[in-house]
């Protein structure tokens, strides 16, 4: 049974690259496996905790499940309100404000304007919510599927970079940061530079292979903007309100330090309870497609169920031991902090890098490795950013992948090895700086 939980997930996984093949929702795999492995977890719980008795290791497993699970509704509450938020935001048309600023058609001008804002506003927010802006964005400035691909690549790689040098812009550097291995100031200080090649290795690469200009789309039907009777005070203050909403996310995170999704559901109310009195008076048919209740039917669901799959699948690895079998097994045969941490961070490509990292903070303490450390900062560049290699290797990937429907082969073939030579920069770039 041991052993059965990884082939249960390798062949998942494998289900989930040919998703287009097999004709399955990546939603409904990401589920099954999910299920599957916690069901082969409680039914080989005997072999695997011999030290329980049969009731004991049970109750163990089934507490350890309810503490994963805690942990995941965190994540997908967070997820729900933002992109409740984003879509809040599209329906009155407050993207536009933005997009009318942007006048360039230029592929690479745009490229380089689209990835440079992803970087820093993933550092003020975090790298999944930055996706989804951005993810909202891009599919109102361009028309064509491999534009909107190319540049979802680019976001992914430039959300997960600008994510690694905050405190707040990554789930890994949050960790690191509550958890007392590093400093806030020291953080943003050293890998700031890092982080940058990161982005600007593939940036540059990708810019010499984008020629032309793009084709916008055409705009939505004049006439149901009309009917619906938006102002443009109406737009701009559901696009500041749904701003400083995400913005306020981790002001409320440092102020309480309640969980990041407590800030999300803050905002949304807010802005929920601002657009009902702002349309009150309208009849229903102009109302409940600028509602809360009208977002809500055009929210991706099947992608917060693909979070839920893929979280619960890798909860029941690290519950089986698999997680810390394998730090132990890169701590045992791993003896440089650049080879260990890179290896890490190309784990993180596979594996949640938030596990993998929970893993790694378990097994060093702070009498090993001191406060501000390279060995934690090396940890927090690779593990946020390697993740980009692969389209299901960090949640921005993921946004992705259900958001704009990037198909995983296509990644793999057009933006990975761009994030891999971006990710060996990084990694060069700290070294011989540091």
């Amino acid at each position: 049974m041991y052993d059965l939980i990884i082939l249960i997930f390798l062949l998942g996984y494998v289900a989930i690259v040919f998703e287009n093949n097999i004709k399955v929702d990546k939603a409904a795999i990401a589920m099954f496996i999910g299920v599957l492995c916690w069901t082969a977890l409680i039914m080989g719980r005997e072999s695997m905790f011999p030290s329980l008795d049969a009731i004991e290791s049970a109750h163990y497993i089934e507490k350890s499940l309810m503490g994963h699970l805690s942990e995941i509704a965190g994540v997908l509450f967070f997820l729900l309100g933002a992109m409740t938020i984003i879509e809040l935001i599209d329906s009155h048309e407050g993207f536009s404000v933005i997009t009318d600023k942007i006048k360039t058609l230029n592929r690479v001008r745009l490229l380089w304007i689209i990835s440079v804002i992803t970087f820093f506003l993933s550092a003020a927010l975090d790298n999944l919510t930055t996706a989804i802006v951005m993810a909202a964005l891009v599919s109102r400035l361009m028309k064509e599927k491999k534009d909107i691909w190319m540049f979802a690549g680019m976001i992914v790689i430039a959300a997960n970079a600008g994510g690694a040098w905050s405190p707040i812009g990554d789930v890994t550097t949050i960790m690191l940061w509550i958890d007392g291995q590093v400093t806030a100031g020291h953080i943003i200080h050293t890998l700031f530079i890092p982080c940058v090649f990161v982005l600007l290795v593939p940036l540059s690469i990708m810019s010499f292979r984008m020629k032309g200009d793009v084709e916008r789309p055409s705009v939505d039907s004049a006439s149901e903007i009309e009917e619906q009777k938006l102002k443009s005070w109406e737009k701009n203050l559901v696009l500041i309100l749904g701003i400083c909403a995400l913005l306020f996310v981790p002001v409320f995170k440092s102020l309480t330090h309640l969980p990041p999704f407590m800030g999300m559901l803050i905002g949304l109310s807010v802005l929920w309870s601002v657009t009902d009195i702002m349309h009150y008076k309208k009849s229903s048919e102009h109302k409940t497609p600028l509602s809360i209740v009208g977002v809500l039917r055009k929210v991706d669901t099947p992608s917060i169920l693909y979070f839920l799959g893929i979280l619960m699948a890798v909860a029941a690895l690290q519950t089986a031991g698999h997680l810390a079998s394998l730090s132990n097994f890169l701590s045992d045969h791993v003896s440089s902090i650049y080879a260990m941490n890179s290896l890490i961070g190309m784990l993180s490509s596979v594996i949640d890098n938030a596990s993998l990292v929970a893993g790694v903070i378990g097994m060093y303490p702070l009498d090993m490795y001191p406060v501000n450390h390279s060995f934690w900062e090396l940890l927090a560049l690779c593990a946020g950013t390697g993740g980009s290699m692969l389209i299901i290797g960090s949640a921005a990937g993921v946004a992705m992948m259900g958001i704009l429907k990037v198909d995983f082969k296509w990644y793999l073939r057009n933006i990975s090895i761009f994030a891999l030579l971006g990710y060996a920069a990084g990694i060069a770039c700290y070294y011989i700086i540091y």
